[in-house]
């Protein structure tokens, strides 16, 4: 039976037509991370916040890498079913409604955000995707259908971190899996700028 595994903070709808979000952080965040930013972007939303549950080096985050951008592959699919469990029994626990949750993820978090998308699909109606990296891809013919979700992207034209080619072969991989894919490049690195929160709170609004 999925338990509430993750630490976590929750914080109720004030606005019920506001869309549920679910909080990724990055690497080295923790769940009050991206709760100053939910509530500028979202004021209302429901709020579900949790830490990432494997350490690097002291840092948190939500799946193990071997290196900068070499990822464990088995852990992230092992982390991805975790992470679509908690979610499901906070929706119970909670009493919010999980069809519509709106994952907000940056770096680390966004990329389990679209490996949620990718393995779980029931787990999220639309993702943030601020600073992500392709971590999985599958074969065309092992992609799921992604038909009604929406998926934002936000790079940065300047980001030491994501190759320079990931924001686009990311967005094709959800494109081709049916769902309706914004891309937008900033002249940013790695943190996010005002161009960001304004795109993001746009879809937000939608």
């Amino acid at each position: 039976m999925p338990t509430l595994s993750y630490q976590h903070i929750f914080e109720p709808a004030t606005d019920l037509s506001a869309l549920p979000l679910l909080l990724l952080h990055g690497t080295g965040g923790d769940e009050h991370d991206l709760l100053p930013l939910a509530r500028q972007l979202s004021p209302g939303s429901v709020l579900l916040s949790p830490r990432g549950d494997v350490l690097e080096r002291g840092a948190p985050r939500f799946f193990r890498r071997l290196a900068e951008g070499v990822f464990d592959l088995p852990d992230v699919e092992q982390r991805t079913h975790a992470l679509a469990d908690f979610i499901a029994a906070a929706a119970r626990e909670y009493g919010f409604d999980g069809a519509r949750l709106t994952a907000l993820g940056f770096s680390n978090g966004a990329n389990i955000a679209a490996s949620l998308l990718l393995l779980r699909p029931e787990s999220l109606a639309a993702a943030v995707l601020l600073r992500p990296m392709v971590v999985l891809e599958p074969a065309p013919a092992a992609l799921p259908s992604l038909s009604g979700k929406r998926v934002l992207i936000s790079s940065g034209e300047f980001d030491p971190i994501v190759p320079g080619d990931h924001p686009n072969r990311l967005a094709e991989m959800f494109r081709r899996a049916g769902a309706s894919v914004t891309l937008r490049t900033h002249p940013a690195s790695h943190n996010l700028v005002p161009a960001d929160l304004a795109v993001a709170k746009e879809f937000l609004s939608r």
